[in-house]
């Protein structure tokens, strides 16, 4: 798997991304680019947030834009997720941000990730067929001392973040949402729904091409120059030349395109299997109520749910390096997992197994900058939850761009992404916290 820590570029041959997702499904194809080219806004990476805030450069402001996309929209991580649209990202939880920002600020934050999910649904309904199902998100507690703190998070979400979450207890959850599996306790988040997010990509692609957006496919950027005032990004057969740049790779744009953003995120590859479709007695085994979408509280943590056509898809971490991630054994640890929690589908069988990129940011908190003395905007570190706030951080990138005044005061837009320390270190620590958290599984901590 292409890797952007060791790799120059990602390829460029290929049409879609390696995942369950495709399957069975067609899509427009957009041409490469061919000889030299300029533009008002380039946008580099045809995934959420580049075609997001394409839509909205277009629409809403009349912005002529580029998005170059180095194979086919939705071929990253949009293309490869869970399909988990849940209100957040990054990894700091609501008492995390009141401490370090105070209250005030920490409930507009969480305004903003309930209007991500706005954004999502807006989007859909507008006529993006991308097998949307309704049925919640379930937070569980890996071991009993942990219930007490979801408890307290979820009373403070309702009565003071504008966010009807439940408390649930371990009868609750039994009886209502999940009996197949050990459940201390856990809270819900009703508003969270799952869809099919490659189909979500190509409806937004599809949405911003008839809005006047030009998408090219399959041209991976491999230089990218300030020249008298202007963007100069090369592919292998072209060239073109904007007043604005926008990067929205996030976990897959290459260590050395752009120096903005050399070693401010740090790509994590994130697996996932999807087995046989379950029988009936599987299903009723399993014990998981329509469209519910899980996940526990292990740093660590496995997620999980039940597709449209009764397959259990089941994610976790993967490999380090892109160049491990298909290997056998990691399908094997998440099948180990998935029997684990499930101990009656010990002899399901494995269907599709995958890995993508997600982008952890130093301070486990994403960014939507904009530098203007290059006029280059970026956003990225999403920490691997953000297909909701993907969406909406491009509508932000747009809002950036053409109508700053407008934006809410928030610390997403406030500073730059923090540079990694030790940048070379990152994935020797990776290691030895896998290795940590695997030893502590094993002896039940």
């Amino acid at each position: 798997m292409y890797d952007p820590l060791v790799d120059k570029a990602p390829p460029s041959d290929q049409n879609q991304p390696d995942s369950f997702w495709v399957s069975g499904k067609s899509a427009d194809a957009y041409s490469p680019l061919s000889g030299s080219h300029k533009t008002d806004v380039v946008i580099i990476g045809g995934g959420y947030t580049g075609l997001s805030c394409a839509l909205s450069l277009a629409e809403q402001y009349g912005i002529e834009c580029t998005v170059i996309e180095a194979n086919q929209p939705g071929w990253g991580c949009s293309g490869r997720n869970g399909g988990f649209v849940l209100p957040g990202t990054g990894r700091l939880s609501v008492k995390q941000m009141r401490e370090r920002w105070g209250k005030p600020v920490s409930q507009a934050i969480y305004a903003e990730y309930l209007e991500s999910i706005d954004s999502v649904n807006q989007l859909i309904d507008e006529g993006i067929d991308c097998e949307r199902g309704a049925g919640g998100y379930l937070k569980l507690a890996h071991k009993p001392s942990l219930v007490k703190g979801l408890h307290e998070q979820a009373q403070e979400l309702a009565a003071d973040y504008g966010d009807s979450i439940l408390s649930l207890s371990e009868h609750d959850i039994t009886t209502k949402y999940l009996s197949g599996t050990k459940a201390y306790g856990g809270i819900y988040y009703p508003n969270a729904f799952g869809i099919n997010p490659w189909l979500l990509c190509q409806g937004i692609a599809k949405k911003a091409a008839s809005a006047g957006v030009n998408i090219v496919g399959n041209s991976a950027i491999l230089d990218c120059q300030r020249v008298n005032q202007k963007h100069v990004l090369r592919t292998e057969t072209a060239s073109i030349t904007a007043n604005t740049l926008i990067v929205t790779t996030n976990g897959y744009g290459q260590r050395h395109l752009h120096d903005g953003l050399k070693d401010r995120t740090f790509p994590v590859i994130s697996s996932i299997i999807v087995t046989e479709p379950l029988t009936p007695q599987q299903l009723n085994d399993v014990g998981m109520s329509i469209g519910l979408m899980v996940m526990d509280t292990r740093p660590l943590k496995y997620y999980y749910r039940i597709l449209p056509d009764n397959r259990l898809l089941f994610g976790g971490r993967g490999a380090i390096e892109g160049k491990q991630a298909s290997h056998a054994k990691y399908r094997d640890a998440l099948k180990n997992g998935l029997v684990a929690t499930f101990p009656s589908l010990h002899n399901i069988k494995i269907s599709a197994f995958w890995s993508g990129w997600v982008s952890v940011s130093f301070d486990d908190y994403p960014r939507v900058y904009h530098d203007k003395a290059t006029k280059t905007l970026y956003s990225g570190g999403y920490c691997g939850a953000g297909l909701a706030f993907s969406i909406q951080a491009g509508k932000r990138l747009a809002q950036m761009h053409c109508a700053p005044e407008k934006l809410p005061d928030l610390p997403f837009w406030q500073s730059p992404l923090q540079k990694f320390p030790l940048a070379f270190a990152r994935r020797p620590a990776l290691k030895t916290f896998y290795a940590w958290e695997a030893f502590k599984r094993h002896v039940g901590l």
